[in-house]
């Protein structure tokens, strides 16, 4: 009995040392001369009695980048499922004769597959693999000659481009890339630039994908500069683009990465020219719904399946959309949450059975959701509002499949430097979140005592770089992973 006595004695002592000591570095946290004009909302609790144990304005709905992809995320595992797969199907319209010509068009029927060609599921170099594929797909149809065209049809998931509140400086960089019906390679194109002396002109030399017909404004220089200081604007479909920026010198090839202009366009381009290399000519070339103002047809009356590409699953797709903040994924998930509830692809489509699923499990008001990936600067979210879906989703039987989706603190993702060292290294679990004057985490702590912990924190506003306060959450999260 003394022995348990003295152990008891000893848990409530470093019990109440853990609490001084999180509220000492909290209240430090508010009182930081960094923090003098930031706007922070900050709450943590204990999952298992669901006692608060910090708070700093948990209610206050604020801008919070990346961590907004937990909503889509957990939504889509919620609703969709992990295994769900979204499905990419091409029909043929007419008849093929006894020659293997179709006298008739191939349409490609979009299905909002985000991971097509994607560089996260496919070996380097091999992004495009697919198009061979479908080619011989086509040719053990007996087909050998289209006497017709290619179609794209991505139109059910709408020709809306990027979500609101998305800023010019994001859209023509490769993560402000667009999801529609039709992905493919990222929704990326990469331009390959060559470098001579500081101050002198680069030079573009390859675009990959190449876009036919666009038209690029060059006024990157060479400097002496570490990596890619480089930005390129342009609106989605238009295919005007505009780099400028820096570029280290003396480089004999350094790829920066812009948006795709028109995915559903670029990517029946690129099949048409795969089964014209493979033999199959297509005498009508390619179109797409949008821009040849085509009907949609009756896929199932009026064409043919003539066979279908399955995606990953929501929960490979989730994966990375959380692990290396993919905002593409992100905008994916919002857009096959819309798709599969009720026929319409679109963003809004999507944020809508988001906040439907959402309105009547945790408190959602002054939630204010414009985009799935938390590009757009019109978002508010509180540390509430994080915190009663991290809870939510702590109880329900997708728990694992969603927290497998989170890096680790000091281990990989995009937190592999939070918290290195200290005691919150594979402690914490966390999305990470990051704009211009913007920081923000959250996710599940298992702490030392074996607490399990739900945390976020969101900083506006902080006059100090990105790095420091970095540095200053970090302090609390070791501190509540000691907790």
């Amino acid at each position: 009995m003394q022995n348990y006595a003295f152990s008891l004695s000893f848990l409530l002592i470093f019990s109440a040392f853990s609490q001084n000591n999180l509220e000492r570095v909290v209240l430090n946290f508010e009182k930081d001369p960094v923090n003098k004009n930031a706007t922070i909302s900050f709450l943590a609790i204990n999952l298992q009695n669901d006692e608060i144990i910090a708070d700093i304005n948990a209610n206050k709905s604020l801008t919070a980048a990346s961590t907004t992809k937990l909503f889509p995320t957990a939504t889509a595992i919620e609703v969709l499922g992990s295994n769900k797969k979204t499905i990419t199907r091409i029909y043929y319209s007419g008849e093929i004769n006894s020659k293997g010509e179709l006298n008739g068009d191939i349409w490609i029927r979009g299905g909002g597959d985000v991971s097509l060609g994607s560089k996260y599921f496919s070996k380097e170099t091999q992004e495009l693999q697919f198009l061979n594929d479908w080619a011989d797909s086509l040719l053990q149809k007996g087909i050998k000659k289209i006497n017709g065209s290619v179609i794209a049809d991505a139109s059910e998931f709408g020709y809306n481009g990027t979500p609101k509140g998305w800023h010019e400086s994001d859209i023509g960089n490769y993560y402000g890339a667009f999801a529609g019906g039709l992905n493919f390679y990222d929704n990326t194109i990469k331009l390959i630039l060559k470098t001579n002396t500081p101050g002198t002109k680069a030079q573009l030399i390859e675009i990959f994908p190449k876009v036919p017909s666009l038209s690029i404004s060059n006024t990157v220089l060479a400097a002496q500069v570490q990596g890619d200081e480089a930005s390129i604007f342009g609106a989605p479909f238009s295919l005007n683009r505009k780099i400028t920026g820096k570029l280290p010198a003396n480089r004999e090839r350094f790829i920066v990465k812009g948006s795709m202009p028109d995915p559903e366009n670029l990517l029946v381009q690129e099949m048409v020219k795969t089964l014209e290399l493979r033999g199959l000519l297509v005498s009508g070339g390619s179109k797409t719904v949008r821009l040849n103002h085509l009907s949609k047809p009756n896929y199932e009356k009026d064409l043919k399946l003539l066979f279908q590409q399955n995606s990953k699953t929501i929960k490979e797709i989730a994966f990375w959309t959380n692990f290396k903040s993919v905002n593409l994924f992100a905008e994916g998930l919002v857009n096959l949450l819309g798709f599969y509830s009720n026929g319409d692809g679109s963003t809004s489509s999507g944020l809508k059975i988001i906040d439907d699923f959402w309105k009547n499990k945790i408190n959602t008001s002054n939630l204010i959701l414009n985009d799935g990936s938390g590009l757009s600067r019109l978002n508010a979210i509180s540390a509430q509002h994080f915190c009663e879906l991290l809870k939510y989703m702590s109880t329900s039987k997708n728990y694992d499949d969603f927290k497998s989706t989170f890096p680790v603190a000091g281990k990989n993702g995009t937190i592999s430097t939070l918290c290195k060292g200290g005691s919150g290294e594979g402690r914490v679990f966390a999305k990470s979140g990051t704009l211009n004057n913007t920081k923000s985490y959250a996710g599940y702590i298992d702490s030392k005592s074996e607490k399990k912990i739900a945390f976020a924190i969101i900083v506006n506003d902080f006059s100090c770089s990105s790095g420091e306060i970095k540095n200053k959450i970090e302090t609390i999260l070791n501190v509540l992973s000691e907790y």
